[in-house]
């Protein structure tokens, strides 16, 4: 009897594992029908997806999507200006978002999203994608340097704009750097494994559930797009919606 149960045991151990092989190594994506169920999704570009046929991603069921707008105190996403003019000329909610530059102030981050980007009326919320780069993973900043300075820009965003920035980051990042420090700011969560609601139920706005998806409509050198959700109805995703001026 005892020799039965450890045969049935190990044998759903090594279901387990050959599971997690499948999802870690990407050979499958259980969250593809896990994010099905939300009313809202939407996918987020940069330069990497070249040039972009916006009205073939929205007759794709996209309903809004986040476009690479600045990087640092002074890098420009080349594909910036007409990305954002095209996607604008569309049917979808769109927003802008800055890649976070643990090297720089920042008030010069702030001011390189405004320049760029300008007038937000009607559009989604500035977004700050903070994450690791380079070699900050195995040599991450002071956490204390990091809450300042981008307290300083989430601060100068909002003066600008009227509205709380959202945050886009990895698990890593947010334990690090987020947790408890930036809890009244909207979470943009990335977990491309499974469901942020283990762990982070309530706390994510948005999720970007995949990085090895593929649409018509793009060709650049990055064959993949990346896919986000929103946590909520699409009445509710105006909520999003930075006021008109005027």
């Amino acid at each position: 009897m005892k020799k039965k149960v450890l045969i049935s045991v190990l044998g759903f151990l090594s279901i387990l594992v050959a599971m997690a092989i499948l999802v870690f190594g990407k050979f499958i994506n259980i969250n593809r029908s896990v994010a099905t169920k939300y009313e809202v999704q939407g996918i987020d570009v940069s330069h990497y997806q070249g040039e972009i046929d916006w009205q073939k991603i929205a007759e794709q069921e996209i309903d809004f999507a986040y476009i690479k707008a600045t990087e640092g105190s002074s890098s420009v996403d080349e594909t910036f200006v007409q990305n954002w003019k095209d996607a604008s000329a569309q049917s979808m909610y769109v927003g802008a978002y800055h890649f976070f530059s643990f090297d720089s102030q920042g008030e010069t981050q702030a001011q390189n999203y405004i320049r760029a980007v300008g007038d937000l009326s009607g559009k989604l919320i500035p977004v700050v994608d903070v994450e690791y780069y380079g070699d900050k993973e195995k040599h991450p900043p002071k956490k204390e340097d990091v809450v300042r300075e981008l307290n300083v820009m989430l601060d100068a965003l909002e003066n600008q704009y009227g509205r709380k920035p959202m945050l886009y980051t990895t698990y890593n990042v947010y334990y690090k750097y987020l947790k408890g420090d930036f809890e009244e700011y909207p979470l943009w969560i990335r977990n491309v494994y499974f469901s942020p609601n283990l762990g982070l139920k309530g706390k994510w706005t948005l999720w970007q559930y995949s990085d090895t998806d593929v649409l018509d409509g793009y060709k650049g050198e990055e064959k993949y797009i990346d896919r986000n959700v929103f946590y909520g109805t699409m009445d509710e995703m105006k909520e999003l919606v930075v006021d008109t001026i005027g």
